[in-house]
């Protein structure tokens, strides 16, 4: 496993994250075990891999992004719908109380 990054490797540039995405790929090492040897997220690695799928070398370069993007839309989706559920309710600003009377 001479290739890849060390356990406490930090900054993910596009060939460390490659060389993880192959070596789970080619059954070296599980998905689990690079999980836990680098402390991702599964979802993180899922994006690695699903983006060098599509993209190759050239769509590991801006994972994140994407991530951050969709994370905001749905944000955004579930603040919408919560005002649609207020404004429905008959809730009307300031005659609401919080829980503890604060």
């Amino acid at each position: 496993m001479g290739d890849l990054p060390p356990p406490n490797t930090k900054r993910w540039v596009v060939r460390r994250k490659a060389a993880v995405v192959a070596t789970v790929r080619s059954g070296r090492i599980t998905m689990e075990e690079a999980l836990r040897r680098y402390q991702l997220t599964e979802e993180e690695f899922l994006s690695w891999q699903r983006v060098f799928e599509t993209h190759g070398l050239a769509g590991l370069r801006a994972t994140r992004v994407p991530a951050i993007s969709r994370a905001a839309s749905t944000t955004r989706a579930q603040i919408a719908a919560l005002i649609s559920i207020i404004s429905g309710s008959g809730f009307s600003r300031g005659t609401a109380t919080s829980p503890r009377g604060c």
